[in-house]
């Protein structure tokens, strides 16, 4: 193994285990440009099939973008919005004209927009960015087979700067979730306590001697509870933390489950680099034929169980609307179990939208029944 450069020099290589050689070789054009002249766009977004950074311009800027990966941000964004409007508190624009609940106030419309703003901004930009930052260190001989071309095993940005990032994001975004909670009037820091949870999750999930994800079920779930519970949580508490009721916590819990399916779905890619390194995904420890039907499960069946629960409990037409919005997700499922690896991508496309407005409905089925 090489030893880590000191300081402020860019990191040239974090070497491969020897016997992953080939696999680093094989790895190297997985990233080719898009020829659509959006390289430069998916470079500022994570994304594969980015064209080379710009290392000249300052603060290298564009490079720790890249590593905060913005196009992951996206489904925290949207928890936030979801637990805002399980609140029941969050004041819109059409809140104005008649639906609950009311306001006849654009200072209050206006202030919401911000107070949720504010709690996107925690999520999204500044936790999830610090998660995808420590991570992307953690994972640096990971990356070096199946993402050469990544910020760090690259050699785009030095250890320094790396550190840098995290602290920086670590200790905005825990400053951040204090203002916040004192912003919301939450008698007890229930922002703060998300953050730090979601914080230490980070840690643990990407670092030794725990690393969530060396293990398929731990790590799947603690990413899909950062990405649907937490933010979800967080929205909430930015309009009443009081009124977060254990049958909601129940419901982010069994939507985080259906968050362990898609984690799944993106283990699928990453399971020869997995299997070289010693990571346990679910790919790796059940194989490929059973960790798609343990995938499709967990999403399914988790969205049914909302929709009987929201059924049971006289909410009625939003059962029914999340009934809806599955039916598409497992008719995408059949491509993708004919072949996991090879429709992954394509099954992400195609379903996600209609799990990320079934949470969404469930939210407001939440913030319109009253517990």
């Amino acid at each position: 193994r090489v030893p880590l450069p000191a300081g402020g020099s860019r990191i040239a290589r974090v070497a491969a285990p020897r016997s992953a050689l080939a696999m680093a070789a094989k790895g190297k054009n997985r990233n080719a440009e898009t020829s659509d002249n959006s390289g430069s766009l998916r470079q500022l977004l994570g994304l594969k099939g980015a064209s080379e950074a710009d290392l000249d311009v300052p603060f290298n800027w564009k490079i720790r973008l890249q590593l905060m990966k913005p196009a992951t941000w996206i489904p925290l964004i949207w928890g936030v919005a979801c637990g805002a409007a399980a609140s029941g508190n969050y004041h819109a624009v059409w809140n104005l004209f008649g639906d609950a609940p009311t306001t006849d106030s654009w200072g209050v419309v206006g202030e919401d927009t911000i107070k949720a703003m504010g709690a996107m901004m925690l999520s999204g930009p500044i936790l999830c960015g610090f998660t995808q930052t420590i991570n992307d260190w953690y994972d640096r001989d990971l990356d070096a087979i199946n993402e050469p071309y990544r910020p760090i095993p690259s050699g785009a940005i030095s250890e320094t700067e790396v550190y840098q990032q995290i602290y920086a994001l670590l200790i905005g975004g825990l400053g951040l979730a204090v203002g916040l909670d004192f912003w919301a009037g939450n008698e007890w820091p229930v922002i703060c306590l998300v953050a730090s949870i979601g914080t230490f999750l980070a840690y643990i999930y990407s670092a030794p001697p725990l690393k969530l994800k060396a293990n398929g079920w731990t790590g799947t779930f603690a990413l899909g509870s950062s990405y649907i519970a937490l933010p979800w949580w967080c929205g909430h508490a930015m309009f009443d933390a009081a009124s977060i009721t254990p049958q909601e916590v129940v419901l982010t819990i069994l939507y985080s489950i259906a968050g362990l399916g898609i984690a799944i779905v993106n283990d699928f890619k990453s399971i020869e680099g997995d299997a070289e390194l010693g990571m346990q995904s679910l790919p790796v420890a059940f194989g490929v034929d059973t960790a798609k039907w343990i995938c499709v499960g967990a999403i399914d069946i988790t969205q049914l169980g909302v929709a009987a629960y929201l059924y049971s409990i006289g909410e009625t037409r939003y059962a029914l609307i999340l009934l809806a919005l599955i039916l598409p997700q497992m008719f995408s499922q059949v491509t993708f179990l004919q072949d996991p690896i090879e429709n992954d991508v394509k099954y992400q496309a195609a379903a996600q939208p209609f799990l990320v407005f079934g949470i969404l409905t469930t939210a407001i089925a939440v913030g319109h029944h009253q517990f």
